[in-house]
């Protein structure tokens, strides 16, 4: 007997009640193409269409249409469920971890997931550098934390991929063949590897001169020298604000390679509640963010 896969069932009803594959993909933070790939996927299980053109539009199949009243009272009684075991979780505490670059773009969308998934569950945000972060939750002082680092013995999800960039201030002025002043967080980490095994992998016709001129363990130390004209970074483009710009090759510096945002749960599974949000997560039950593809996560 086959099993009906609950997140596309919600989709299919996410479709219907907005209107279209378009307004859904929308209301899903998933681009038109997930959308899409997701009904064919339901139809090639089911073994019938669900949707027919009628004129410039799609319309259910009457098929379609029997499937989407199961599909109703279906994903009532699960959203039920989910509330009355989060009911469980009354008092219960998550500490979840968050690198500073991206504590205000991409965290927030996620707490908003979880804090409508599950309204009893008080959060603890820590935020601090992501390899102190997966230190932190290996010893078992998070429950689950945001991470560029990438770490296959943890349960981890991929959440999104930014490009990484060569941000400077706004007034900033560099010229093309002059030594690259840089502003690099002290080691470990990942943008200063990136910054510095993208410049010494250039050959030699096209090799970029470069200096370490500032130096920070903290994210605000970085901005604070940005901002003063110091030098250039290479950070992901969530850190880019009115104040600084972008540099690229037009001033003769390499494209970065892209940074991924991972969401790691700890080894042990950790707190009920923790292992809930992650399944759900992963199960496309909690949306967040930006429009992703549903692809492999690496």
């Amino acid at each position: 007997m086959k099993t009906l896969d609950l997140a596309l069932l919600r989709t299919l009803q996410t479709v219907v009640d907005h209107g279209g594959f378009a307004a859904a993909a929308v209301r899903l933070h998933k681009t038109q193409s997930a959308v899409t790939h997701q009904m064919h996927r339901l139809e090639a299980e089911l073994g019938f269409p669900l949707f027919e053109k009628s004129g410039r539009s799609r319309r259910l199949t009457a098929q379609g249409t029997r499937l989407l009243g199961y599909a109703r009272r279906l994903l009532a009684l699960n959203d039920q469920t989910l509330h009355a075991l989060a009911g469980a979780g009354e008092g219960a505490t998550l500490r979840i971890g968050a690198p500073h670059d991206v504590a205000d773009t991409l965290l927030p969308g996620l707490l908003a997931g979880f804090a409508k998934a599950y309204p009893q569950v008080q959060i603890q945000i820590h935020v601090g550098r992501s390899p102190f972060l997966m230190d932190d939750l290996r010893r078992g002082d998070l429950d689950m934390t945001l991470s560029t680092r990438l770490d296959p013995t943890l349960p981890g999800l991929t959440l999104r991929t930014s490009p990484t960039v060569w941000l400077c201030a706004e007034e900033f002025s560099y010229r093309r063949g002059d030594p690259l002043p840089l502003i690099l967080a002290d080691e470990p980490s990942i943008f200063r590897q990136l910054a510095l095994q993208t410049l010494e992998a250039q050959p030699a016709d096209a090799a970029v001169p470069w200096r370490i001129s500032y130096e920070s363990p903290t994210l605000i130390g970085i901005k604070a020298a940005l901002r003063a004209g110091l030098g250039v970074t290479a950070r992901s483009i969530d850190l880019l604000d009115p104040t600084l710009r972008v540099l690229g090759p037009a001033e003769g510096l390499p494209r970065l390679p892209d940074v991924a945002y991972h969401l790691y749960l700890r080894g042990d599974g950790g707190h009920p509640i923790a292992r809930r949000l992650f399944l759900d997560l992963a199960a496309g039950g909690i949306p967040f963010g930006p429009p992703v593809d549903d692809g492999p996560a690496e």
